[in-house]
């Protein structure tokens, strides 16, 4: 007998949403200075950097210091370059009776504070109550990735992760809790490492049920670590 081979279900777009109803930091990536800075520019500041807190940019660890510092920059801030809004636009319909919340704990990220350019690294826990489709789980890693990579408050990225999730999937409800380390607070100033920023928003049922808000604090407490 020969083999039966089905098509694997291809994901379909979410039907187009008005961009004109996103907010703008959702429905497009932000628009770059005018006139940005060249890449000699660039270098040339960081060069002036290196000088400023006394040290020599021309000597040998040091003079390829400017480029290497401008590559590592356009990877940690490649969030200025990505539109929210494009990478949830692929769901599944495909869940059968499933009507719960789906919950991606534990998601490892970065980002910079934008009042010291000082990174802050945590962990993000992300629930939503899908309508009929689910998105792919990795997408909601890189959503957080898009706005992490620019520089950021905690409280700002947490927002804007729940306005996304909620504005393009249009879920019952979404859930967003942030947990990380201020080095801005742990290297300098009152120099308290170890402290952890919880940052929280919520949308929908998570926003209008405690019992809701209760079951996603939870799940994101429970379980092993």
């Amino acid at each position: 007998m020969d083999a039966v081979v089905k098509n694997f279900p291809k994901a379909a777009a979410v039907p187009a949403p008005d961009l004109s109803a996103l907010s703008e930091h959702v429905r497009a990536a932000p628009a770059p200075a005018v006139p940005r800075p060249s890449r000699a520019e660039a270098e040339g500041a960081v060069r002036t950097l290196l000088s400023y807190i006394g040290d020599n940019p021309d000597r040998e660890g040091l003079v390829e210091t400017p480029k290497r510092f401008v590559n590592a920059y356009e990877e940690l801030f490649a969030g200025y370059r990505e539109c929210p809004a494009e990478i949830l636009d692929r769901t599944f319909s495909e869940i059968g009776s499933y009507a719960e919340p789906v919950l991606v704990r534990d998601i490892p990220f970065y980002s910079h504070c934008e009042h010291h350019v000082m990174p802050f690294t945590g962990k993000a826990h992300i629930a939503y109550a899908p309508t009929e489709r689910v998105v792919g789980l990795s997408k909601i890693a890189r959503l957080i990735d898009v706005y992490a990579r620019r520089l950021q408050t905690q409280e700002h990225l947490t927002s804007q992760i729940a306005t996304a999730i909620d504005e393009i999937l249009k879920p019952r409800g979404v859930a967003v809790m942030l947990e990380a380390e201020h080095t801005c607070m742990s290297m300098r100033g009152v120099a308290k490492p170890g402290s952890l920023t919880v940052t929280t928003q919520f949308t929908g049922l998570f926003r209008n049920d405690a019992q809701e808000q209760a079951r996603f604090f939870t799940l994101v407490r429970g379980g092993a670590r």
